[in-house]
């Protein structure tokens, strides 16, 4: 494929989007960050058009399907300002009730994502996000789903975990744990024989795709990995999301983001010689920037912004239409931030008021932490495995052994992703999230894909932009 639309979350890149990049012959990709949310919040606002209920039913396992179903379906939809159900955050030991549904979410996403065509589809993962990477993976593959792609961190051992799953047998995975001795891990693990009680033919073992900042980590990979990688994406600090931080001592320009320097371009020379296929991202969304790639021997590129504000993706739709009016009017502005990020990685942000880019609008914000997808595992003094996050209460934080200093600036970065698709938690009644908007560099001049004469564009005028002449 020659487009790889890039797994956007949380669910900005939704099934509906990656199932119209899919059909239309490139690989569309869902994002699997945070899906159990997303699913329970769909459902409690009444799952409009049936769309989880029909995925549901097709779930190998009835019962864990219907077990989700039970637990957060409302008929009708929770009320304004009603607060959604809180569900139990990710731990090193997850109950059986929580992997299944993380399980069954990602299952709905993929299926979803695969109807209505033949092509393949992807789903996008975090590495810094560890502790649903089994049951995620598992739920997908019983959807069939083709690619699977990570980044924020190194996933050695993701190809290992995709060769035991094909076959329904048990994996295991290293949890990184802050103050964990090397010579005693913390594994996760999962069986699949404890979820799907009955003898289901061997999964296709899906492609995987490692996201890399650099040539080392790609060779790195070809040589550590426990299983076969099938190709690279090679993310440049101009794309949206995480970004991996500089290499060497860090320091920040006079708007306080990373400066990246001449040991952060990748060889693409040396990426070639590896012998094994690759995808350019980061400021390649153009039809120059794909030829550029294809001309330098990748197979092509990976595209987020442009695909994250047309019409079919996961964005709130007035957030949506602000970031097209301000680009048109030549006010659209991104900031890669050192500090929004709990992961402590470079973060791309987004301007606009009424978001956490704002800092009245973050200062305003109690410091609550009941998502916890991005906590940081720490060994605790007992032995035992505990979660901190540089975005919870300070105290809190402090009182778990973290450094203060951690705290100063950070976001709620879950929290505010679940209100920038449209899904914010209310609290108290009054309190709704404010949501956080992440893109690329490509922000700026994303109006070339709109028609003449209209205020949005679609998947397809994408497509048609990047590929034409080429396919």
């Amino acid at each position: 494929m020659l487009i790889i639309q890039g797994g956007m979350g949380i669910a900005v890149s939704n099934w509906r989007l990656a199932q119209t990049v899919s059909a239309l012959g490139q690989l569309g990709v869902v994002s699997g960050t945070a899906i159990d949310q997303v699913l329970a919040r769909r459902l409690q606002e009444g799952d409009p058009g049936g769309h989880m209920r029909r995925a549901l039913d097709a779930f190998p396992v009835p019962a864990l399907a219907q077990a989700v179903w039970d637990e957060f379906y409302v008929p009708e939809g929770i009320a304004p300002l009603d607060t959604f159900k809180k569900i139990e955050m990710p731990t090193a030991e997850p109950s059986f009730e929580w992997q299944a549904r993380v399980m069954v979410a990602n299952f709905v996403e993929v299926f979803l994502a695969r109807e209505g065509h033949d092509n393949p589809v992807g789903i996008n993962f975090l590495e810094k996000l560890q502790t649903p990477h089994l049951p995620s993976i598992y739920g997908a593959m019983l959807a069939g789903v083709d690619y699977v792609l990570m980044g924020a961190g190194i996933p050695m051992k993701i190809p290992g975990v995709l060769d035991r799953f094909a076959n329904h047998e048990p994996a295991t995975y290293p949890l990184s744990v802050s103050g964990a001795s090397v010579d005693e891990p913390v594994l996760l693990s999962m069986n699949p024989r404890d979820f799907v009680d009955m003898d289901l033919p061997p999964l296709k073992r899906p492609n995987f795709l490692a996201i890399v900042a650099s040539d080392t980590l790609a060779q790195s990979f070809t040589r550590r990995a426990n299983g076969k990688v099938n190709g690279f994406v090679v993310e440049g600090p101009t794309a949206g999301g995480h970004n991996a931080p500089p290499r060497g001592a860090t320091q920040l320009n006079e708007r306080g983001e990373p400066i990246y320097g001449p040991r952060d371009v990748v060889d693409l020379e040396k990426m070639k010689a590896l012998g094994v296929p690759f995808w350019l991202a980061g400021g390649v969304g153009t039809l120059e920037g794909v030829k550029a790639a294809l001309a330098a021997g990748a197979e092509g590129v990976q595209v987020g912004t442009a695909f994250a504000l047309s019409k079919e993706s996961g964005l709130r739709d007035d957030i949506r239409q602000a970031l097209l009016a301000r680009e048109r009017a030549g006010t659209a502005e991104v900031l890669t931030s050192a500090l929004a990020s709990p992961t402590g990685f470079p973060f791309k942000v987004a301007a606009m008021e009424g978001t956490l880019s704002e800092d009245d609008v973050y200062e305003k914000r109690p410091r609550i932490c009941d998502l916890g997808y991005l906590r940081t595992p720490y060994r605790k003094e007992d032995g035992e495995v505990g979660f901190r996050c540089p975005s919870e209460p300070v105290n809190l934080f402090v009182a778990k052994g973290g450094d203060v200093k951690d705290t100063e600036g950070r976001a709620c970065i879950c929290n505010a992703l679940m209100a920038t698709i449209g899904l914010p938690q209310t609290r108290a009644r009054k309190h709704v999230e404010a949501p956080i908007i992440t893109m690329g560099d490509d922000l700026i001049g994303i109006g070339r894909f709109l028609p003449p004469g209209a205020t949005e564009y679609s998947a397809a005028d994408v497509i048609a932009a990047l590929t034409e002449g080429l396919v």
